[in-house]
């Protein structure tokens, strides 16, 4: 079975892109880190992996199963911090817990210290005031800010290349009037304007997208629209016409893969503004529903307990990581893009 052939340029810019050190190793640890929280639920959870009950496999990760199923004498959701259930299951078999027994919206109600507790062997990065583990709830909460950004940044982009290309290609009053429409939509507070939606709407993952769509798809628009306004009278384009085809088919296939070079090498910062952009909602209470973990929130919770640090700092270092990192794969994806760069 042969590998993927790539173009001798492809291989040049995947040959730069490696060259750069900090970079490479940059998207390396960022998918290393992506990938670990994508299976959140097997790393940090109050329910075990699974429990073997009297020769009987249960997967409580994955349903829920009632007491009365571990010899419990309620048919509801099985409790798996009772004493009594763990009794019965330890004597019948045995379960397998994740490596953190504590999900996002676990309150520890064991701890004997004033919340929020400092780190310890039982909370590594401590609790919030509510008694709620941080490093379960910084696992989940980096997962739906990376989810939440690359759904952002593919939806908004998509908008964004459409409308570039469309400025671009026709020009004349088609560019006008999309130029005014651009100005008059970004010249509004778009900080107000989110506060209003955000209240009128229930919010949620799906709501927040939508609304930060109505901004964020401005981006690439100019860049595009100016790749496409220098390609549409070029020999090649020209010909496409002369020979019949269609403008739609023209832009599809002849300027638009010339528009992207450029457009690749911004969709990394992209993401970057569309992570601060949910983060800052979250901090300000007008992002996720209340409980939701988030990184926003962490960071709510270290400036509303300045006596924890461990809070704040954990939220601060996070963030400042992950953004970091996205700023170096940028950086090496622009270099690798750049036709000034020698190979």
């Amino acid at each position: 079975m042969t590998g993927l052939k790539l173009s001798p340029l492809n291989a040049r810019r995947l040959a730069s892109f490696r060259a750069n050190r900090r970079g490479y190793w940059s998207l390396m640890i960022f998918a290393v880190l992506f990938v670990v929280c994508l299976f959140a639920e097997g790393i940090a959870n109050d329910k075990p992996i699974f429990v073997k009950y009297d020769d009987n496999w249960y997967f409580p990760i994955v349903r829920d199963y009632p007491e009365t199923a571990f010899g419990g004498d309620f048919e509801v959701e099985t409790d798996f911090y009772d004493p009594y259930l763990q009794n019965k299951i330890n004597e019948h078999g045995f379960a397998i817990w994740p490596l953190i027994p504590f999900s996002y919206d676990t309150i520890d109600f064991d701890m004997r210290e004033t919340l929020p507790a400092s780190p310890s062997a039982r909370h590594w990065l401590g609790t919030d005031d509510l008694g709620r583990d941080v490093l379960a709830r910084l696992i989940y909460g980096f997962r739906i800010s990376i989810v939440f950004g690359l759904a952002l940044t593919a939806i908004s982009s998509v908008i964004g290349i459409i409308a570039g290309a469309v400025q671009g290609y026709f020009g004349g009053w088609t560019d006008l009037t999309f130029q005014r429409v651009i100005e008059i939509w970004s010249g509004l507070p778009q900080l107000f304007i989110l506060i209003i939606l955000a209240s009128l709407f229930v919010p949620g993952f799906w709501s927040l997208l939508f609304i930060l769509v109505l901004f964020s798809w401005m981006s690439l628009t100019g860049l595009v629209r100016a790749e496409f306004l220098r390609a549409r009278n070029f020999e090649y384009v020209r010909a496409a016409r002369a020979l019949g085809m269609t403008d739609y088919r023209i832009m599809y296939r002849h300027v638009l893969p010339n528009a992207m070079v450029a457009t690749i090498t911004f969709l990394p910062f992209v993401l970057n503004g569309s992570i601060v952009a949910l983060t800052s909602l979250d901090f300000l209470g007008l992002g996720m529903p209340p409980g939701s973990p988030s990184l926003g929130e962490l960071l709510s919770q270290g400036k509303n307990n300045l006596q924890s640090p461990w809070l704040g700092m954990t939220a601060f270092f996070t963030i400042a990581v992950m953004l970091s990192l996205l700023i170096f794969i940028g950086e090496a994806v622009r270099d690798a893009f750049d036709p000034r760069k020698t190979f």
